[in-house]
């Protein structure tokens, strides 16, 4: 019903509804008048980050004709677009499920998007992160038939899901409606796993093949990682960490980052029972009361990993075997790559994942020429980038033509510092930013660069994050430095995340002014200079000598006095 009425905004029971159909309630903060700017932003359900091109398309002439004018790549794999009126909600909402693609579980107290490593190689393990991944979003997915009702006027789709019909070999209804007896199915529900409140919070889906860590995987609720029998080329099983999350509240001591923690090894034919245990263990067992303790980091904190998985033992009926040792690196896997099977596929950067055109710079038009020139298959990078999979070596030539006649770098004149960096949307349409962070962190690389030239350190290549809040969405505390808002041009600096994305940083100062960053930092790297060991990261080197040792060194330490 508020969707029928005239005014621009809905209430705030419709907000909360709205955001299970991927919508959120904004308002343009810098724009003044007696009426607030009201808006909406819409986030996609992109399993695996994929993004057909006809979609790619669709999202183009939506963002023009219904929103902004531009769209924003999200740290978890999925476009989302900003601007769109009330009024114009159900003709964008319907157009993108008739198209075969959804904004269902892209928001809201359910699975959210599914993220992968973003690399398309042929070989049988990435293949297979790819349909698991689907075959997971498809496992959670709310069952009600309100979306439908509400958007399409109760008719089904056009087409269904795409991703639901790559993976409709694997019987995933059937795995889903299996009930062992245990709990986990609750029945007379339309959602069998959620129930009728759903989950405490938000849940998140990692998966990726072992030392592939360019997803940041120990930021998840479940971390999947794939494990292939010894020839290869068969699934043989999963290793599954739990208990990830990245949102807090400053000067909440009980809110905290947390990287996951090992769980376990499922063996294939054990996976979509082990991962509804887990859910269901949050279900039942997670923080109702008090949510901002209701992310599954909690429970998994509060109770200790041993019993936790206990209690998921309980669940799924048997014992969970031992996790099988993995190593990480980190790649965003950028430029040109050898897929291996005759094609290549292209990374593109994009800067803190805003796709526009301005000035000479015309990134957006520079993807629409490129989807209707070659009809490319895109993933979105978790790094808030874009790959172009499946492209022919002939036509590698015109590809990159069109990027340079609409002014985009290559990426080896990119900044490495640009590359490794993140960083939220923030102000002016977020409602919970307390300063700037998309529109500020160039601005903090090149002044970050400057730093490091003028100490004989430019070839140093930290991981910086920035977000206007402390609730995480660009992952700041896995990052070697962040930049985590918390007030009017003012920010807390956390150090020592690791440069592979394995453990959390710690917060080392607060309130530090913008006009100070360069004082703040160059104690911190003249302490790196003078005692870290050799081939050692900045985050690895914080994360060594911690707070205490770097506060010692940095009280007696006189500006412009340590270059390498």
């Amino acid at each position: 019903s508020e969707m029928a009425t005239e005014e621009v905004f809905v209430n705030k029971d419709a907000m909360q509804i709205l955001k299970y159909h991927g919508s959120y309630m904004q308002s343009d903060r810098e724009v003044r008048g007696k009426v607030k700017d009201y808006q909406f932003m819409l986030r996609l359900k992109q399993p695996a980050g994929e993004l057909p091109s006809d979609l790619y398309v669709l999202l183009d002439d939506l963002s023009r004709d219904c929103g902004r004018g531009d769209l924003r790549a999200t740290t978890r794999q999925c476009f989302q677009l900003h601007g769109v009126r009330k009024g114009n909600l159900k003709t964008v909402v319907s157009a993108i499920m008739n198209v075969g693609s959804s904004t269902v579980g892209a928001c809201g107290d359910v699975s959210r998007n599914v993220m992968t490593t973003p690399a398309p190689f042929s070989s049988p393990d990435y293949k297979a992160v790819i349909e698991w991944s689907k075959v997971f979003a498809q496992l959670f997915r709310p069952m009600t038939p309100a979306f439908a009702d509400i958007w399409l006027d109760g008719e089904k789709a056009v087409t269904a899901e795409y991703w639901a019909k790559q993976v409709e070999h694997h019987n995933v209804d059937e795995a889903m409606l299996h009930d062992s007896g245990r709990g986990i199915i609750l029945p007379d529900s339309v959602e069998p796993l959620y129930g009728n409140r759903y989950l405490p919070r938000k849940f998140k889906i990692g998966v990726t093949v072992p030392g592939d860590n360019s997803l940041d995987i120990y930021t998840n609720d479940i971390g999947v990682v794939i494990m292939m029998d010894e020839s290869g080329k068969e699934v043989e099983g999963f290793n599954l960490m739990v208990g990830g999350g990245m949102g807090r509240t400053h000067n909440k001591e009980n809110t905290f980052p947390k990287a996951a923690e090992h769980l376990g090894y499922f063996p294939k034919e054990d996976i979509m029972e082990g991962m509804k245990s887990i859910l269901a263990s949050q279900r039942d067992h997670g923080n109702r009361d008090v949510r901002a303790n209701a992310r599954m980091k909690y429970l998994v904190h509060t109770l200790g990993i041993d019993n936790f998985r206990s209690l998921v033992e309980s669940y799924f009926g048997k014992p969970i075997q031992p996790w099988k040792e993995v190593e990480w690196k980190y790649n965003d896997w950028m430029g040109w790559w050898d897929q291996g099977d005759g094609k290549l596929f292209y990374g593109l950067h994009i800067e803190n994942g805003r796709v526009k055109d301005e000035g000479d710079f015309r990134l957006k038009s520079a993807l629409r020429a490129i989807a209707d020139k070659y009809h490319l298959a895109m993933i979105m990078s978790p790094s808030q980038s874009i790959m172009f999979r499946d492209v022919n070596p002939e036509d590698k030539e015109g590809f990159m033509q069109i990027l340079v006649e609409h002014g985009i770098e290559a990426i080896e004149d990119i900044d490495p510092l640009n590359r490794l960096a993140i960083a939220c949307p923030a102000l002016p349409l977020c409602g919970l930013a307390q300063t700037e962070a998309e529109r500020r962190m160039p601005s903090y690389i090149e002044r970050i660069r400057s730093v490091l030239e003028m100490m004989n350190i430019g070839n140093e290549e930290i991981m910086m994050r920035m977000t206007g809040c402390p609730n995480g969405c660009a992952r700041p505390y896995m990052a070697e430095l962040a930049f985590v808002g918390d007030g009017l041009n003012s920010y807390q600096i956390w150090l020592g995340g690791s440069p592979v994305l394995t453990r959390t940083a710690f917060p080392y100062v607060a309130r530090m002014k913008d006009k100070n960053l360069e004082a703040t930092m160059e104690p911190i790297l003249a302490h790196f200079i003078t005692e870290r060991k050799e081939f050692e990261a900045f985050g690895d080197f914080c994360h060594r000598v911690g707070c205490s040792a770097i506060e010692e060194f940095c009280e007696t330490y006189e500006l412009g006095s340590v270059k390498a």
